[in-house]
């Protein structure tokens, strides 16, 4: 999909460089994924202490049958 944006060229330069990048494709693509990837672990991190546990569960006999 061919998208036309208004991003500051010495920002994306500076980017280009710090990342070792080739293209400036190549940057915005990785920038993009790690948006993606923090977006979706600060959802997990929601998820902390949102969910019940058997109060009856002994992990640490689990870890005795390995």
């Amino acid at each position: 999909m061919a998208t036309n944006l208004a991003i500051d060229d010495n920002l994306l330069e500076e980017a280009r460089i710090v990342g070792k990048h080739a293209t400036k494709k190549a940057v915005v693509n990785e920038a993009l994924a790690e948006y993606v990837q923090r977006r979706k672990q600060a959802e997990i991190i929601n998820l902390f202490n949102s969910i019940e546990y058997d109060p009856d569960y002994d992990y640490k006999a689990q870890r005795k049958k390995r």
